[in-house]
């Protein structure tokens, strides 16, 4: 097979292999301004074509496939819904941001790999421009079962001051570091495991955790099948390895949390980078090592 890609102009990009579609990047959504409007992966497909990803779930409605989403960016929210405040729990305020799509700057297809780079704006629900940002995404094949997808993001702050990134746990709220590259899985993937390179378990004993990578082992209804998801935080990330905000109690989530429990302050007028390599392969937390391996090769190609 060989990787295509179509392009819906002025809304998404599909990669699909064959006939498969394997993700869907939508740069310019059509979402209210409480979920912090901002480009998403969904659905995402493993090569079996099975759906990898939960799209908009109703108990969070602003998680969205695979997602860049920051919850505390100084006091404005681009992640969507209510704010953590601590001593009133989650406050819904007029904070919800906008990651705006501004124009492409690349988009290749040569069969073996897909390529898609644009800018953005980082927008306060104010008005206020906060950020400049370049991100590439790119997808290949890495195995007759898996396949690789990369992120990459380069954010210039243009707001004139200095601007703190944090997380509801820099904020007060114990072991709920989330913020990043943020992925919400299947309702099936609920209760699977958790893997990484020094072992296996719940989210519930995993979260907090540094490690490179960390990979999700779930199944799915109807056939039973297995599938992995597998995130790698390259080595020149900002606080790498990361503490990992993951989940499988109540819902499937996985994300390397580069603001955790400490804030990185990205300087008025500097750039920040975080590059990430995801995994998606038809097999089980066995195969989780391999693909961590094939994974990195991809990232730092």
């Amino acid at each position: 097979m060989t990787l295509q890609a179509r392009h819906d102009i002025g809304s998404s990009l599909t990669v699909l292999d064959g006939e498969t579609p394997l993700l869907r990047y939508v740069y310019r959504p059509d979402t209210p301004q409480l979920e912090s409007p901002k480009p998403y992966l969904s659905p995402l497909h493993a090569r079996s074509g099975r759906q990898v990803s939960l799209f908009r779930p109703w108990d969070h409605v602003w998680h969205k496939g695979i997602a860049w989403s920051l919850p505390v960016v100084e006091d404005e929210n681009f992640w969507g819904g209510p704010t953590y405040v601590h001593g009133k729990h989650y406050v819904q305020l007029d904070n919800n941001g906008t990651q705006l799509h501004q124009g492409i700057a690349e988009l290749e297809a040569d069969g073996d790999r897909v390529a898609f780079a644009h800018d953005l704006e980082w927008i306060t629900q104010g008005g206020e421009r906060w950020f400049t940002e370049r991100r590439a995404i790119g997808a290949s094949l890495i195995s007759p079962e898996a396949w690789a997808l990369t992120f990459d993001t380069a954010m210039t702050n243009v707001s004139g001051h200095d601007i703190a990134i944090g997380s509801p746990t820099t904020r007060g709220r114990e072991n709920a570091g989330y913020g990043g590259l943020f992925w919400r899985g299947p309702r099936s993937f609920t209760d699977g495991t958790l893997v990484t390179a020094d072992g296996s378990g719940p989210g519930s004993e995993m979260r907090g955790q540094h490690h490179e990578w960390m990979a999700f082992a779930g199944r799915f209804d109807e056939d039973d099948a297995n599938a992995l998801v597998l995130m790698v935080d390259h080595h020149e990330n900002p606080q790498h390895p990361p503490q990992w905000f993951a989940r499988s109690e109540e819902f499937a989530a996985l994300n390397p949390a580069p603001f955790f429990s400490e804030e990185v302050t990205v300087p008025a007028g500097a750039t920040v980078r975080f590059r990430y390599g995801v995994g998606v392969a038809d097999a089980d937390a066995g195969a989780a090592p391999d693909l961590a391996k094939a994974v990195r090769g991809a990232l730092n190609a």
